[in-house]
């Protein structure tokens, strides 16, 4: 790269600067998106903040204002992550669909969800390695969970009333049968593709897979 360039980069990173620093908002949503890439790429300990700044188009002061410092950004990173799939998740309305439809919407909306957001994937596996210390001190994660799992529970009690479901399903279990079935796949897929000698990654092995997990996950809670 030519010296030239480097120096033509370098005011309009300040104009970006100059206008974000006047946009609380905008500068917040454009830190939080470049740490998310940031942290999905290279885990907390991998992670920089000057090349956050730098992503967002801002100086490591704002980041330190708004965020306090790299783990409270890592912190606002997975609430935020967490926050867009249950606002996505609420777009489903399963409270006003039938259970078993409402089951099989779930299903295919968290297999989809995860396989066009694999920085979700990516940072579920670096909040794992570090046994979720982050995620256990934040209420706003808590209190997220909290709403989903009564809403789910109202989904397979419905279904139960009906004679659809066996009664006295476990939320959280029929939602980690859910998640895991889309997680495990797609975390490792490569490997499997690899060991079995199958490109999981093909469009029609995704589709495949999507209509397994609807037809698992209803297998599961059917009144026998």
């Amino acid at each position: 790269m030519e010296l030239g360039s480097d120096i033509k980069v370098k005011p309009a990173a300040g104009g970006r600067q100059q206008k974000a620093s006047r946009d609380p908002e905008r500068t917040q949503a454009a830190i939080l998106d470049a740490a998310t890439a940031e942290f999905a790429e290279k885990g907390i300990g991998g992670a920089r903040v000057d090349m956050i700044a730098e992503r967002a188009g801002t100086n490591k002061r704002m980041l330190y204002h708004y965020f306090g410092d790299k783990i409270g950004l890592y912190v606002a990173v997975l609430e935020a992550a967490y926050a867009s799939i249950r606002s996505a998740e609420r777009e489903l309305d399963l409270a006003h669909k039938a259970p078993e439809e409402a089951l099989s919407e779930l299903s295919r909306f968290t297999w989809r969800y995860f396989l066009e957001h694999p920085e979700f994937i990516s940072l579920l596996n670096t909040e794992n390695l570090h046994k979720a210390e982050h995620l256990r001190g934040s209420r706003k994660l808590m209190e997220m969970h909290s709403h989903f799992v009564t809403e789910l529970a109202d989904v397979l009690k419905r279904g139960a009333e009906d004679g659809i479901f066996r009664p006295g399903i476990d939320p959280i279990n029929v939602y980690i049968t859910i998640a895991a079935l889309g997680y495990f796949y797609l975390s490792n897929r490569h490997t499997l593709s690899a060991i079995f000698d199958r490109d999981l990654s093909a469009p029609a092995r995704l589709a495949e897979w999507e209509a397994h997990v609807v037809k698992t996950v209803l297998a599961s809670v059917r009144a026998e």
